[in-house]
Parts: structure tokens; sequence; C-alpha cells
């Protein structure tokens, strides 16, 4: 007898409709068949396993299962519950009549228990595109499946609890989630404040300017400045997530099994801290069978590289064209996958080998020669993709010992909002730009127009510096960030002249 039974398989960010198609005939043999990999081979030792523990078995027949389509590599141990449904309808076990109604995925354990899969929430997006009214899948995955309106989603612990609804008409139990009011209830505030940083005024206000235009900054200083502890900090005055950047965001993590078991949207802007061993394919995404990396696991949040020029060079350049396309596409022969990566970057480095140059009072300093070199492990088009460089000076004794805490996150955060707000605003007509980091050629020359005065200054600092194309591009980006911080329309001098003082790298002399 023949059955079919729907499961689904993730590329990239999106799902695949599977047709599982059991045929249960006379004869002996178990075949298995329409590329699946060796965690789906092994399958029918835990299905075995889990019915015999339910009181159900595999029929000593001919079993012949084929995943359709047949050209497409299906991966994972998710299926089991899929095929364990298909075994049991096609051998007449159980009756299943309403299977077509219903997206059934799930790992069984031996005592038919489900353990928790990968990529619920784009199955069920898929599962609802389809027109299925119902999704079946593991209770620990079932708050994140239930974002998805209109589909019917099933949370369930136990095979049997699956055989008695279709055989025996008892219900299951529906997961319901108000995601509007899921995703509002969890806006919690980060744990880390603004306010517990002493002195580096300075460096406060270039990191309101980056999170105000989801600008790259680059902070340089010696060990023990603080550049570690104000980038955990910037997670906490950026804009909170819209309900779309959730769900992106969600999917994202959702596909490499990050998201927590048994909740649902994730309200926190991620904040992605890799080691400098880091391979470039674990960075980027990829593999023989692609998963995003941690750029893509930063998507509308921040990606903080610590100690920017250990990371090896190869790692670092594979940066460049996502920092500008803010998406990675990896290709292999048969299929391509494309994921989304718009994040903020934000790096630290120290000035020279040893953290200390040209201090007196440093243990140990490092020459002029020595410290080109280690700058040099960073290439100039990288540098050039960066908006904003600080340098980040330690903070004196008197300051450290302030009992008067600094500005609250609380503070910048509404400045910061009071930005973006401009932002929206300025770019409602365009669907891929939603604030000024974003801004193309064309949108920088319609929006940072200069006054002669300022467009003087700009010209002397781009000569003096030797400044790049997109160097310049920057400094208006920033400058007009600048200005929708003050909230004023018109980029004056004082913008671009402190928008110019953010290029620290380029700046003649810097080397000592």
């Amino acid at each position: 007898m023949l059955k079919k039974v729907y499961g689904s398989a993730v590329f990239g960010v999106e799902a695949t409709t599977i047709t599982v198609e059991v045929n249960v005939d006379s004869g002996i043999g178990y075949h298995l068949v329409g590329l699946p990999d060796n965690a789906i081979k092994e399958s029918n030792y835990r299905i075995a396993a889990a019915l015999q523990n339910n009181g159900y078995k595999i029929p000593g027949k001919k079993i012949t299962i084929n995943m359709a389509p047949a050209d497409l590599r299906k991966e994972g141990s998710a299926y089991d519950l899929t095929l364990a449904i298909g075994i049991l309808t096609a051998s007449k076990q159980i009756k299943a009549d309403n299977l077509k109604d219903f997206l059934i995925m799930g790992e069984l354990s031996l005592d038919g228990s489900l353990q928790s899969i990968r990529g619920a929430l784009p199955i069920a997006v898929k599962a609802r595109e389809e027109g299925f009214k119902g999704f079946i899948l593991p209770s620990q995955n079932a708050k994140e499946a239930a974002i998805v309106s209109d589909l019917k989603v099933f949370g369930i612990d136990n095979i049997k609890q699956v055989i008695d609804y279709f055989d025996k008409d008892k219900p299951l139990e529906e997961t319901i989630v108000d995601t509007r009011e899921e995703f509002y209830k969890n806006l919690e505030f980060p744990e880390f404040d603004f306010s517990d940083v002493k002195g580096q005024e300075s460096i406060k206000r270039c990191m309101e300017i980056a999170a105000a235009g989801g600008h790259n900054v680059i902070l340089i200083g010696p060990p023990g400045a603080g550049k570690t502890m104000l980038a955990k900090r910037l997670p906490s005055i950026l804009p909170p997530m819209t309900l779309q950047e959730a769900l992106e965001t969600t999917k994202i993590h959702s596909v490499v099994g990050r998201v927590k078991e048994h909740s649902g949207l994730m309200s926190q802007r991620p904040f992605r801290s890799p080691h400098h061993t880091i391979s470039d394919v674990a960075l980027v995404g990829g593999g023989t069978y692609p998963q995003p990396g941690e750029i893509s696991l930063s998507h509308n949040g921040v990606l903080f590289l610590d100690e920017l020029p250990e990371f090896k060079r190869g790692v670092l350049e594979v940066l460049r064209q996502p920092l500008e396309d803010r998406e990675v596409t990896i290709s292999r022969a048969k299929f391509t996958v494309t994921y989304p990566s718009s994040f903020m970057l934000v790096a630290s480095m120290n000035p020279s080998p040893s953290g200390y140059f040209n201090d007196p009072d440093a243990p140990v300093t490092s020459s002029p020669a020595e410290m080109q070199r280690y700058l040099s492990r960073i290439s100039g088009p990288l540098l050039d993709r960066i908006d904003i460089h600080i340098e980040v000076t330690p903070v004196p004794f008197e300051k450290l010992s302030e009992e008067r805490n600094g500005e609250s996150s609380a503070v910048i955060r509404k400045r910061v909002i009071a930005a973006r707000e401009l932002q929206t605003k300025r770019f409602k007509d365009s669907k891929k730009v939603h604030y000024n980091a974003q801004m193309n050629t064309k949108q920088i020359r319609k929006h940072c127009a200069l006054d002669e005065a300022s467009k003087t200054l700009l010209k002397t600092a781009m000569e003096r510096l030797n400044l790049s194309a997109r160097a310049y591009d920057r400094i208006l980006k920033v400058s007009r960030t600048i200005a929708d911080i003050e909230g004023v329309e018109k980029i004056d001098g004082n913008h671009i002249s402190e928008a110019i003082q953010y290029r620290s790298l380029d700046r003649e002399g810097w080397l000592g």
C-alpha cells in the first residue's frame, strides 16, 4: 500500500516541501531512496526501537521509501517522525485519512520521545504558503513555529500522541502565540549600560553616532583602555528591533538551531564576538551543505572583532563584499544560497604589537617600523569600508574614582531613535536603504549637499590625508548622521570637521 507524508528541507533561509512516499509490498527489504544523508539512512534503527517501545513495529515486508524531489539532497535526523508515520499508515497499523493536511517533522529517541529540530520557523512559513492546515513538530520548537499566523501548530512530546491523534481522534493541544504581544513583552533592556563607563566622553559620542547611522567603527588603543567594554555596550543604545527585523533574525538563527528551546521570536539585537582563530567559512558561511556564518548570525545586530590584526588576513578579506552588499552568496555546483548580512561591524585593535606605542611610561614599546608592519595586516580596502576610526586612551585615576555615573544608555538611546526616525522618513521610498550607512552614491549626492565653505574644508582634508573616493563618501555619511542627531537638515562645516576627526588611521603623522 502506498501512502504520502509531508516533511521539509531547509536550504539557505528558505524551506522546500519534501514528499515522503512509503510503499509496503510483499517481500523482504528496507529501501530508502531520494538522496538521504547518513543521519536519515540510520533512521530505521531509531524508528524500529521507538515503535517497539510504544506497541507498534516495522512490518517484515518490502518497504520502499522515496523522498521527492529525488535529486535534492536531504540531511539531518528531523525526518524520523515523518518516516515512522508513513510506515505505520502504509502498513495499515493505523488509519490516517487527513495526512495530506499536515506537515510532520521530528527526531525520535528510542523511547518514542521527540528531540528538537532546526529550521522550524522557515518550515512553518513554507507550510502556510503551500496551504497546509497544520504543522506537527517537537514541543521544544512549537513556540518558534507558532509565530507564523494562519497555521495550526501542534507541539508534541512523544510519537504516541501523533498516532493517537490520527488513529483514535485524540485531540492535540494547539500552540498559540500572539506574535506582537510576545515581541513587545520581551523587549528587555540589555544588561550592559553606558552609565557604568567612567570618562571616555568622546568615545561615547562616537558610539552614539555609529548607532544612529548604523556605521562601522574601529577602536584603536592600548590594553585596558576600555575598547571591549565600550563595544559590549553598543547594543544597549541601538534602536529596538522592528517586528520584521525580529522575524528575519529569528529565521537565520532557526536554520542553525540557535533559537532557545521553548522560546519564540528573538527580541534582542544579536551581538556576535568570534575568536580571532575563526576560519573564513565559519565567518562568512558555507561548507559542503552551506550554513550561515557569524556575519549572517549578526544580521540586524553587531559583529565585534576583537584584536582585528590577529585575524588571518584571508578571513578579513572575505568581509569586504558582505560589508558593501549586506548579503553573502554561496555557490555550489547544483545550487546557490544567499544569506542576509546587514550588520554593524565593530572592531578593536592595539596600535602596535606590544599594545603601547609612543608611550614613554609603557613597560614595552614598539618602533614605528614594527607598528607599520602590524597595521599592514589590515588591508586599505577593508579600512575604507569602516566609517569611523577612533583612538581610545586610558582613563586617568581621577575619572575612574568618580562616584558620579555617566549618561545612561536609555538617555543616549532616545537621541539615537530620534535620529533613526528622521532617516526612516528620508528613505521611506527605498526598500533596501533604512539608515545613513546604507546610502549609495546617488543618495549621498542627494541627501549630503554641502555649502561652499564645507566643500573647501573637505577638499583640503582629502588632499592632505590622501583619502580615497570611498573614504570621501564615508565622511559625508557620518556628517549626515551628526546633523541628524542635532535635528538639522543642512550639513555644515562643524559636522564635516567632526566626521574628518573620525578617520584616525587616514591621518598623516598618526604613526608618530
